[in-house]
Formats: structure tokens, C-alpha cells, sequence
């Protein structure tokens, strides 16, 4: 099953600049700051991912305003062409590199906009991580607050009863946790998990444009707080004044060095796993 999940978001009219040119640092330029997050992380005391779409591409699905982004075609009146599933989708090399960073006690904690599911579906650890437009397999009561991670989408958009009820709470219907703007207005408990972004002293950004508010200015918090910002992206960033390091490269690639610059092993994924808790 393939949601056309873009379609059916509410209308939201400032979806930012779409189509910007890609940049590429140089093999030795990449190398170099490659090595200088590795340092950054090595000194961090309380390390922060904030990561957008564009860590999923290379899993098949498209990001909102790249090259071949939702978008971006869309103000083209074209259509996103999808490589896979919601379902069939496998994490990418970024997502389980992230994994292996939280085992290793790197990675504290980690935000993410993407719906697709996947940083779940790697095993990170859900009481580590906070979902801010919500997750495309996920529901929720909406009256006791438990949650539901499912194998398959949840065929509604938005708020939404789904047709199913609470385990516990027996009389009341469960919801779909997702929407973008919606789930930080809503879910309280997602707006709590991210005020641990304020202990922050390294803010690492992958694969995000950072041009959507209040997601994109998380990652302030840790540059007024005294910490810097260091940025992963493609293309220009709605920060990239206030970064202490920009990376322009394929996140996977950047990932890869990374970690084994770290002197980590990337996990081998074994399917869908949900891990709760740390």
C-alpha cells in the first residue's frame, strides 16, 4: 500500500523555496569536514539528530522540495514517482548508522519530521526519539494516550478515528498520529520530548532544508544555548549562517566515513523492529 500522503495533508501554503540547485563538496573537502564532525561528536557531551527527508531517498521515497522532490514537481503539476512501498521500504544506510551512533552512546536523542517510519522500523529506540509530523504506522487512543505501531499504514490522514479500539480503554476509538503542523499543536508528549533538545551542546542536522516552522528552528535552540549547529544537506539550508559546519554530499556516504572514523560497525537491519525503550 502507497499513500499519496502528500495529497492528503491539509492545505499548507508556505512549503518554502522547492527546486534549489544541489551542491558537492570535493572528494578531499568532504574528507576533511568528515573528520571534523567525527572530532565534534567525539567532544560532545549530549549530541542531538534532527533529520528530514532526505535521509529516505535512497530507501525509494522521495523528499518535498529536491530535484525529483513532492513539491518541487508539484509546482511543475507532476507527480512523485515512488520506488517502493511505505511498507516495503528497508531504512537506509543513514538510519541504521544512526542506530549504531545511539548504541555506542553517541547519540543522544533524535527528531525527526519524517512520517515513513523508518528510524521505528530500524529498532531506535522509541523513548529516544520524537516524531514531529507523526508516523504513518502509528495510532493512538486518544483519550488513555497509548500507542500502536502497526506492519501496515494506517489508511486515514491526519487526527482521525481508524476504526479500531483502545486495548485498554475499550469504548474508545484509536486515531492516526499523524498530520504535520497538527501533531505539534496536539501531542503534548512529543512537545515535551523535545525540550530535551535544550541540554544540547551538538546539533547535527541530515537531510533536512530546515524551512518548515517550528521543526526547522529546533536546532537554534542548541546554537543559542551555547553549542554549535553542524549541517548535512544537498542543498542550501535556511541556516547555513548560523552552522559551525556544512557537509554537501550524499548523507549516506557522509554516514559511512563517519562511522568509521568513530571506529563503529553500521547494524545489519533484520527486519521491522520496534524497540521502546533504551
Amino acid at each position: 500500500m502507497s499513500v499519496n500522503y502528500a495529497a492528503g495533508l491539509s492545505p499548507y501554503a508556505d512549503k518554502g523555496v522547492c527546486g534549489l540547485p544541489e551542491e558537492f563538496d570535493s572528494p578531499d573537502e568532504l574528507k576533511a569536514k568528515v573528520e571534523i564532525l567525527a572530532q565534534l561528536i567525539k567532544e560532545s557531551q549530549y549530541l542531538v539528530v534532527h533529520s528530514g527527508a532526505g535521509i529516505s531517498t535512497s530507501a525509494g521515497i522521495p523528499d518535498f522540495r529536491g530535484p525529483k522532490g513532492v513539491w518541487t514537481l508539484e509546482e511543475k503539476g507532476e507527480s512523485p514517482q515512488f520506488e517502493t512501498t511505505f511498507e516495503d521500504a528497508r531504512p537506509s544506510l543513514t538510519h541504521m548508522a544512526l542506530l549504531g551512533l545511539q548504541r555506542a552512546g553517541y547519540l543522544k536523542y533524535l527528531i525527526s519530521q519524517n512520517v515513513d517510519g523508518l528510524h521505528v522500523r530500524s529498532g531506535f529506540p522509541r523513548d529516544m526519539l520524537s516524531e514531529l509530523h507523526g508516523n504513518m504506522f502509528v495510532e493512538e487512543c486518544e483519550k488513555c494516550g497509548r500507542q500502536y505501531v502497526r506492519d501496515k499504514v494506517i489508511g486515514v490522514m491526519g487526527l482521525k478515528p481508524t476504526g479500531r479500539l483502545c486495548d485498554v480503554v475499550r469504548s474508545m476509538s484509536l486515531r492516526a498520529c499523524r498530520e504535520w503542523i497538527k501533531v505539534l499543536e496536539e501531542c503534548s508528549s512529543g512537545i515535551a520530548k523535545v525540550n530535551r533538545d535544550k541540554r544540547a551542546d551538538l546539533a547535527l542536522t541530515l537531510g533536512t532544508s530546515m524551512q518548515i516552522k517550528p521543526s526547522g528552528d529546533l536546532p537554534l535552540i542548541t546554537k543559542r544555548k551555547g553549542g554549535k549547529l553542524a549541517i548535512v544537506n544537498l542543498q542550501p539550508t535556511k541556516h547555513d549562517k548560523h552552522s559551525y559546519l556544512r557537509i554537501h554530499g550524499y548523507v549516506d556516504d557522509i554516514m559511512k566515513q563517519l562511522v568509521e572514523l568513530l571506529g563503529l560497525d553500521v547494524p545489519k537491519w533484520e527486519g521491522p523492529t520496534v524497540c521502546e525503550r533504551s
